[in-house]
Formats: structure tokens, C-alpha cells, sequence
């Protein structure tokens, strides 16, 4: 019996060891709860024994602490983000200084292991992206649809074609991204101009307090296109404001860091435009069109040659009497009047136009009546069309109809307010050809237009699937400085079926934006709703 009796001693003296250590624990527990807590005034109690401000005071605490562990834990984030940045300069730094090397030569060479050879490797790949991308040289295409076009920019602006229906033809300011992206862009190609290499064709000899060093106000506009498989393609053109030559940087994107590939001095002080306009009746929009060739040709620019081609005789002494009227006024007499007896045929016009010009080679412009641009717009003529390499296909900015996008006003303001690029005042005309600057041996050389078309358009499309079938560049891309006038579109039915879909086509996209076009078919819908409104608030009062 003994036995038993000692076994239960045992486990009275275990349950009372226990019991006594979870006292000692709850002892230690409270001693550090009352260690941690808050002091104020030299008062020791809990939160919420004495009072409420006690209370507010401990939790104020506890969210200080908790800031102050998020504000160190962002710190620690930034401090690496930045060490990450500091070792993706030192990378790019040491793929610029291997592209600045030439290329090594096999024989006579000591590589330093693996690595100098995969750089090599990179740099050779990088150089291969240029050489297949279309930078030098012209791309042949199957149709106009297999151009990838470029998108204009300032320092301010960037005017684009994709729109959608959120974007807007123009951003301003630019979206944050796109913004830096450009500034680096802008900023290599200062880079480029102020310190010119043996390869770019500046005399050694000429020092750098001898060079003029352009600055970020230098800049005028550029241009830029990315092919998804190769890179990004940057054309920039910087300008003195006292001086005519142009500073013409290419920089290319390789889906890695910019490369240069060519700087080169752009001397347009005497380069000649030749403005063809095809013409037929219309002597009313002749004399607005006229009124802005003053303006821009005959008092700023100073270098143009204007040809008329005027097809039938309804109206030809009114264009001669505004040519001559002109002539006297401004002393201006390089222009050409050609007049043929027959139907209006533009393609015809414009071919007739650049056979007529006998002073040699000469860069054109092939015109409307209803197109209005600016002194800016012709130098963008002279930099991006270059003869035996090269033809600007710019992008027109079509006005819609001022009678719907003023409905609010008693009548539209003038033409000259009207020119802004806005998504309810008008669209990038991407599906038109017709305004183009080349030079005339190129356009001779592809054969001109075909003059098989007959009336509304077509050949303006077949004289550029020309171009896109051969081996010069076509610089495509939306410009600030060219407008096409809202007309009246009348869709004639000796078109054949496809140029009258075409005219129809055209004449819808030009009438008004999609929300003006929404609010004309719902306008029912809304004069009914405003008079129930009324009705309903004149209820309302005799209530």
C-alpha cells in the first residue's frame, strides 16, 4: 500500500511545481507589460484603467511606431532601387565605350577570356539590328499597309496617329513616359552634335571654343518609328535661330542603348519648292488659298515656285486675274500657269506640273486648293525628302465641318483659329497619299502617275505603292504645319464603283468627330428629353 500513497505525493508536488510556474510566468508577463507601457507624467497605469487620453495616447504610440517601421522599410527600398540604377548606368557605360571601339581585328588579337568575346558578340548583334532595320535604305513593301509610319514631335508636343477614342492628336503635355523617353533622345543627340567624332566630318583642327555648341532650345522637331523585332528609329533636326543650317542626328534604339548612326550638317538656304496645285473651277478657295501663299511663301519663306495646272476655261481668267493681282502687289513672279482644255484629271495635273518645270532637278510639292501650311511645314519638306534616297509622305490634319463643330456660335471663327488639333476639330488623314514632297528625277524615274485613273482618286495611292515597291525610303508621319480645309464632297456617279465608295467614304470620315456625329442621330432623342425637362420645371413653379 505503500507504493500507491508515495505516487500520489509525487503528483501533488508536480501539480503544485506547475502551478507555481505559471504563477512566475504571469508575474514576468505582467512586469513586462507594465515595463513596456507608456509613461506620461510619471504615471504607470494601463491603457484604459485611468482614463481615456491615457488610451489615445498608447495607440498614438503604437502608430508612431508602425510609421516609422514603414518609412525605414521604404527607405531600405529606395536605397536599393537606386543601387540597382547605379549598376544598370555601369552596364550601359560599358556597352557605349565597346561601341566606340572599333571593330577588333582577328589576327594579332589578345581576347581576355569569355567575356570580351560575348561583348563582342553583343556589340556585333546591336550593329546587325541597324543593318536590318529601314534606317539607310529603303524597304520593299507589298502594299501601303506594310508601312510603318512615324510619329511627329517637339520639345512640348508630340503629334500621333493612333488614337482610338481616349487618345488625342495631339498630347500636350506629353504622357510622363513618352516625355523622358524623348528628353533622353534629345539629349544623346546634343551629345552627338557637341562632340563629334573623326566619322561625323569635322576637322580636327577646329577646337571646341571654334564649334557653336547647340543646347536643348536648338531643337526643332524629330521623328520617331519603332519596328517591334529591331528597335526604335529617331530622326532629330536641330537649328540656330540667326542661322539656315540644319543639324540632322539619326539615333537608333536596338532594344538596348541609343547608337549613333550619322551626324550631318543640312545646308536647305537654297533649296528650291516647287508647289504644284491641280486645279478646275473653285476660284473662291483659290483666292483663300492664294491669300495664305502670301502669307507664308511670299513674305517668309522666300524660295518657292508656285505652278497651277487649270483644267477647262470656266474660270481661268478669274485664276489669272488673282496670279496677276498678286504679282503686282508683292512683286512676286516665279510662278507657272498651265491650262489644258479638258477634264479634270489630278494626276494628270501634277505630272503636267513636273514636266513643265525646264530649270533642272527641284524638289516638288504636290498640292490641293484646300490645303493651308505653314513656313515650318516647308523646311520639313526640304529635310525629309532627298533626292535618289528618300520622299516625305506627311499626314494631313483634316479639319472637320465648322458649320457642326461651332454649332454653338452664331458663325464659325476664322480659318485661322480653326487650325488646332483637337479630336473633336479634326483627324490624322491616314488613309490619304495625295500631299507629298520628292524630287523630280525620283518621280520621273518610277514613272509618275498613272494617268489611267480617271476623276476622284486612286492615283495618288498608285504613285506611292511605286515608292513602296522600289528601293528608296518613304518617311511617313503626321506634321503640325499641314491642314486640309472642310469642302462640300460631291461624290460624281460617273465614278466607277470603287472611287465612288471611296468619295463616300472620305465624305463621311470629313463631316465631324464621333461624338458630333452621335449627337446629330440622337438629336431627337435630346430635344425630346429638354422638353420634358422644361415642362417638368415649369410644373415644378406654377406648383
Amino acid at each position: 500500500m505503500r507504493m500507491p500513497r508515495r505516487g500520489l505525493v509525487i503528483q501533488a508536488r508536480t501539480r503544485w511545481l506547475l502551478v507555481g510556474l505559471a504563477l512566475l510566468f504571469s508575474l514576468v508577463l505582467l512586469m513586462y507589460l507594465l515595463e513596456c507601457a507608456p509613461q506620461t507624467d510619471g504615471n504607470g497605469s494601463l491603457p484604459g484603467v485611468v482614463g481615456e487620453s491615457m488610451g489615445k495616447e498608447y495607440y498614438q504610440a503604437l502608430l508612431q511606431e508602425q510609421e516609422e517601421h514603414y518609412q525605414n522599410r521604404a527607405t531600405s527600398l529606395k536605397r536599393q532601387i537606386a543601387q540597382l540604377k547605379q549598376e544598370l548606368q555601369e552596364m550601359s557605360d560599358k556597352l557605349k565605350s565597346l561601341q566606340e571601339k572599333k571593330t577588333p581585328k582577328v589576327n594579332g588579337m589578345n581576347y581576355q577570356g569569355t567575356k570580351e568575346q560575348t561583348s563582342n558578340d553583343l556589340l556585333e548583334f546591336l550593329h546587325s539590328q541597324i543593318d536590318k532595320a529601314e534606317v539607310s535604305v529603303g524597304a520593299k513593301l507589298p502594299s501601303e499597309y506594310g508601312v510603318i509610319p512615324f510619329e511627329s514631335f517637339t520639345s512640348m508636343k508630340v503629334f500621333q496617329l493612333e488614337m482610338g477614342l481616349t487618345r488625342h492628336p495631339e498630347e500636350k503635355p506629353v504622357r510622363k513616359d513618352k516625355r523622358d523617353e524623348l528628353v533622353e533622345v534629345i539629349e544623346a543627340g546634343l551629345e552627338v552634335i557637341n562632340n563629334p567624332d573623326e566619322e561625323d566630318g569635322q576637322d580636327e583642327d577646329d577646337g571646341v571654343g571654334d564649334r557653336q555648341l547647340y543646347s536643348e532650345n536648338d531643337f526643332i522637331e524629330g521623328y520617331y518609328r519603332t519596328e517591334r523585332d529591331k528597335g526604335t528609329q529617331y530622326e532629330l533636326f536641330y537649328k540656330k535661330m540667326d542661322g539656315m543650317e540644319y543639324r540632322h542626328v539619326t539615333l537608333f534604339r536596338p532594344f538596348g542603348p541609343l547608337m549613333k548612326v550619322k551626324s550631318e550638317t543640312v545646308d536647305i538656304s537654297r533649296s528650291i519648292i516647287n508647289i504644284i496645285v491641280p486645279l478646275a473651277g473653285r476660284t473662291e478657295a483659290f483666292a483663300q488659298f492664294m491669300q495664305n501663299f502670301r502669307d507664308v511663301c511670299i513674305h517668309q519663306d522666300k524660295r518657292v515656285h508656285l505652278t497651277v495646272v487649270y483644267f477647262g476655261q470656266d474660270g481661268l481668267s478669274d485664276v489669272k486675274s488673282i496670279l496677276e493681282s498678286v504679282a503686282r502687289e508683292t512683286d512676286f513672279h516665279n510662278y507657272t500657269l498651265v491650262s489644258l482644255n479638258e477634264e479634270f484629271n489630278r494626276g494628270r495635273g501634277l505630272d503636267m506640273g513636273a514636266r513643265a518645270w525646264e530649270k533642272g532637278e527641284v524638289l516638288m510639292f504636290f498640292c490641293d486648293v484646300d490645303v493651308y501650311f505653314t513656313a515650318e511645314f516647308l523646311n520639313s519638306c526640304r529635310l525629309n525628302a532627298e533626292p535618289g534616297k528618300k520622299v516625305f509622305y506627311p499626314v494631313v490634319f483634316s479639319l472637320y465641318n465648322p458649320a457642326i463643330v461651332y454649332a454653338n456660335q452664331d458663325i464659325p471663327p476664322p480659318v485661322e483659329q480653326q487650325l488646332v488639333h483637337k479630336k473633336d476639330s479634326g483627324f490624322w488623314r491616314d488613309f490619304g497619299f495625295g500631299m507629298t514632297c520628292q524630287y523630280r528625277t525620283d518621280f520621273l524615274t518610277v514613272g509618275g502617275f498613272d494617268l489611267e485613273v480617271k476623276g476622284w482618286g486612286g492615283e495618288d495611292v498608285h504613285l506611292y505603292r511605286k515608292y513602296l515597291h522600289g528601293d528608296l525610303m518613304v518617311v511617313r508621319t503626321p506634321v503640325p504645319g499641314l491642314f486640309h480645309l472642310w469642302h462640300e464632297k460631291h461624290c460624281a456617279d460617273e465614278l466607277t464603283p470603287e472611287q465612288y465608295r471611296m468619295c463616300i467614304q472620305s465624305k463621311a470620315m470629313n463631316e465631324a468627330s464621333h461624338s458630333h456625329l452621335g449627337m446629330l442621330v440622337f438629336r431627337d432623342e435630346i430635344e425630346a428629353h429638354l422638353r420634358k425637362q422644361a415642362y417638368r420645371t415649369n410644373s415644378e413653379a406654377v406648383g
